[in-house]
Parts: C-alpha cells; sequence; structure tokens
C-alpha cells in the first residue's frame, strides 16, 4: 500500500521586506539559521539550483518589474501631489502580492534512495507544472531552488505574478501584480493540486494526492507560530517595564526624606507620585494584556487536543493498515490455492473436451465444439487451450479458424497439400 503524499503550497510575499527576507533565507545568506536547527549548513553546497538567480532577491525583482516601475513613475508626473507615491510605497501599501512563493516536496519516505539526478528530475518535472498547469513563464520566476541541506527535500519556487491588464477607470491597459490570474481561490487551487499530482503520476511517480484541507491546517499553524512569538516579545517588554519602573519607584522612595501623612492627605515629592503612577500604568498594561496571553494559551490546548486526536487517529490508521495488510496475505493465499484448482478444473475439461472430439459421433462432436467456442468466448480457454483440444480431429479447421489461429492455419493447409501429393 502505497502511502507517498504529494506536497504542492503557495505562500503570497505581501511587501519586499519580506521578499528579502525569502531571499535571504532561500539563498542561505545568513551565518546561522537559530529559528531552524534542521538546516544543516554543511550540507548547504548540495542544495540544487532549479533557476539561478546572483543578485539579491529584491535586485532581482526590480530586473523583473523595470517596466512596470517605469509605467508607474510616469504615471505619478501626472498625478495630484497628494496622491503620488514611489513604487515601492505603490507596492508595500497595496493589498497584492508583490510575488508567490510555491513550494513542492512530498513525504520523507519518497525521497529514500533517490540519487541527486533523481530528485533534479523531480524538480524539473515540479517547474513543467509551474509553467504548462499554472501559466507563468520563465521571465516570471525569481528564483527556482532545492534544499537538500533539511530533513527532506523541497523546491522552493518565487514567482512574480506581473501581467498585464485592462485598467476600466483609465480605458488603457497596464500593468500589475496579481497573483488571482493563476491562482484563483482555494478551490481552484484545489484543483491545481490535483493536476500537480495527475502530473507526477504521468511521469511514473508512484504519489498519492496531498491530503485536502492541509494547506489551510499549515497557515493556521505558522499563524499561531507568529502570535506565539509575538507574545512572548510583548510579555518579555511588558516584564521589563514594569521591573524598571518598580526599581525607579524604589529608588524615588529612598532619596525622599520623610512622607508626612495626614488624615486628609499624604505629601510625596512629585517625582515619586510619578513614578508610582508610571508603576500603576505599567500595571494596568499588564493586566490588560493577561487575557491576550490566556487566549494564546487556550489555543495551544486547542492545538494540542488536535494534536492529540491526530495522534489516535494515526494509531487507528495503523490498525487498518495491519489489519489490511493481513487479510490481504489471506486472500493470496486462497486465491492461489482457487488458481491451482481452476488450472486442474481447466485441464480436466480440456481432457474431457478432447476425447468427444475423437470419439464422440457427428452430434456429440457439434455439441463439443460450440462448448470449445463458448469457453474461448469467455476467455475459459486461450488460443494454444483450443489448439490442444481440436488438433487431429474432424473439428480441427473449424476450430483453429475460429480462434483466428493464423500459424496453425496454415499448418493444416500444409497438412492437405502434403496428402494431396501422396494421392
Amino acid at each position: 500500500m502505497n502511502l507517498n503524499y504529494c506536497i504542492f503550497r503557495s505562500e503570497p510575499i505581501y511587501n519586499l521586506h519580506d521578499l528579502a527576507q525569502i531571499g535571504s533565507h532561500n539563498k542561505r545568506e545568513k551565518k546561522t539559521y537559530k529559528s531552524n536547527p534542521n538546516i544543516k549548513l554543511e550540507l548547504t553546497k548540495d542544495n540544487i539550483e532549479i533557476k539561478s538567480l546572483t543578485e539579491k532577491y529584491v535586485k532581482g525583482f526590480y530586473n523583473i518589474t523595470k517596466d512596470y516601475r517605469k509605467e508607474h513613475e510616469e504615471r505619478m508626473k501626472t498625478e495630484r501631489e497628494d496622491r503620488k507615491k514611489t513604487f515601492n510605497q505603490m507596492l508595500n501599501n497595496s493589498k497584492n502580492v508583490v510575488a508567490d512563493e510555491l513550494l513542492f516536496t512530498a513525504t520523507p519516505k519518497f525521497f529514500e534512495n533517490m540519487t541527486r539526478d533523481d530528485i533534479r528530475n523531480w524538480a524539473n518535472t515540479c517547474m513543467e507544472f509551474v509553467y504548462k498547469n499554472l501559466g507563468y513563464t520563465e521571465d516570471q520566476v525569481l528564483h527556482a531552488i532545492v534544499h537538500m541541506d533539511e530533513n527532506t527535500p523541497h523546491l522552493h519556487c518565487v514567482v512574480v505574478p506581473l501581467v498585464r491588464k485592462f485598467d476600466k477607470r483609465t480605458n488603457t491597459e497596464r500593468y500589475t501584480i496579481s497573483k488571482k490570474q493563476y491562482i484563483k481561490d482555494k478551490v481552484h487551487l484545489s484543483q491545481l493540486q490535483d493536476k500537480y499530482h495527475e502530473r507526477l503520476v504521468s511521469k511514473g511517480y508512484d504519489l498519492e494526492r496531498g491530503i485536502k484541507g492541509s494547506d489551510r491546517r499549515h497557515l493556521k499553524m505558522k499563524e499561531f507560530k507568529n502570535a506565539t512569538r509575538y507574545y512572548e516579545n510583548k510579555v518579555e517588554k511588558v516584564n521589563e517595564d514594569l521591573d524598571k519602573s518598580l526599581v525607579e519607584l524604589e529608588d524615588k522612595m529612598k532619596d525622599s526624606k520623610e512622607i508626612i501623612f495626614n488624615k486628609d492627605y499624604v505629601k510625596i515629592k512629585k517625582d515619586t507620585f510619578d513614578s508610582m503612577n508610571k508603576v500603576i500604568d505599567k500595571t494596568k498594561k499588564a493586566l490588560n494584556f493577561a487575557p491576550e496571553v490566556n487566549k494564546l494559551v487556550n489555543t495551544a490546548k486547542d492545538y494540542t487536543t488536535s494534536h492529540q486526536k491526530l495522534e489516535e487517529e494515526n494509531s487507528y490508521m495503523k490498525r487498518e493498515i495491519k489489519s489490511l495488510s493481513d487479510r490481504n496475505d489471506k486472500l493470496e493465499k486462497e486465491n492461489k490455492s482457487l488458481k491451482e484448482i481452476l488450472e486442474f478444473i481447466i485441464e480436466s475439461l480440456k481432457n474431457f473436451f478432447r476425447k468427444l472430439l475423437r470419439l464422440g459421433n457427428e452430434e456429440a462432436n457439434n455439441i463439443t465444439t460450440n462448448k470449445v467456442k463458448q469457453g474461448y468466448d469467455d476467455n475459459l480457454f486461450t488460443d494454444m487451450d483450443v489448439k490442444d483440444i481440436s488438433v487431429g480431429t474432424t473439428k480441427e479447421e473449424e476450430l483453429f479458424k475460429y480462434a483466428n489461429m493464423l500459424i496453425y492455419q496454415s499448418i493444416i493447409k500444409q497438412k492437405k497439400e502434403i496428402k494431396m501429393i501422396w494421392i
């Protein structure tokens, strides 16, 4: 039973800063990767460039979009001052993407025993999908690389969906970057994942289609990780600010003269009072922040529960697979036994029909001949079986012809010619 899945995901890149960060990651331009301990930098030399890029990602992006930039700058010359934007401002403030990162991989076992050339061929098949199914041109591909320095080989392909579209407002064609021209929505993405699977299978790769809906779970997990990182930083900052405020207040209290108490008021220095207010303010922020952290903890619990359910499902599936495997072994044994019995029956039938054709009268021979023809039509007898049954009998020629055995018909013809010569 094959349990290797092909995986294709699409992750939008919304601004040039993120594009630069992704470029540093994909091209391994950082000295260390603390955020991803799975990267083995000593193996980075084995990474496979499918579409190379010698420049930085943003520089490469500018090369692809140079005509778009020129068009934008020309348009800004006649734009109102309060509406003018630089090319970068327009891109970064737009709701559109600046690029799209396509990720291709498979379950780890698929890559076992694959050579470097095998993996390159697989990656080239993925790129055929990018060009022929998604519809990108080679000029729109910024960079494509197979990472061999992580646990599972995977292909990163970054594309710039630069297109010319008709603008109704100006009644002209304009450049724009539109991912929707290539991946319209989630339904279309699912259809494309079907086509990706079909393309791989057509090239001989033994893979199942990836699990439907797994992309959303992947994105949720990514969002959760980002949120966790954000709240970790915020909690650290809130605690740091509160600690500073408490230390400052403590110092102020030490420096202050004796505080005057009265049944109606307390008299302290203004800067000490300000420090007290600061502590109160920071404490309020910490308290206001607590529900957000609590919410994150609950989300973590949900993910833990989901993980446990998946583990249970996985365990159940393993038991099912074991059960199916045992049943399959049993069926194979039964099938082998049935095959032996069937072969014995067919052999017995052949002998029986042959005896009838050799010893029976004309009526019996006609009935037997029809039974042999019926057996041939039902795939019970092969043409060789028909030959074994009928050769040397009065029905030899009729049955040879019925089974379309031209070679044997030729032998019969030769026999007749030899017989006529002797006569």
